[in-house]
């Protein structure tokens, strides 16, 4: 006797979404982890009068951040 089993299993729009929704978050959580990203927030979350103690405006502060591997 042959044994069949038939069982049918659709995938949603959803679920598609949900493999490239999961591939984006880990990129941004690799990105978030870098310890230049976090820095670049840190910077940011500070006034104007902070950055200027710093000698720096908010405009520059991924130049000064990235200044060693980035030529901008």
């Amino acid at each position: 006797m042959a044994l069949a089993d038939f069982q049918t299993t659709t995938t949603t729009g959803a679920e598609r979404r949900g493999i490239f929704t999961r591939i984006f978050d880990s990129l941004v959580a690799i990105a978030e982890n870098n310890h230049r990203v976090r820095r670049v927030q840190h910077l940011s979350a500070l006034s104007d009068a902070q950055l200027a103690q710093r000698g720096l405006k908010r405009e520059d502060i991924a130049r000064h951040v990235f200044r060693d591997v980035l030529y901008i």
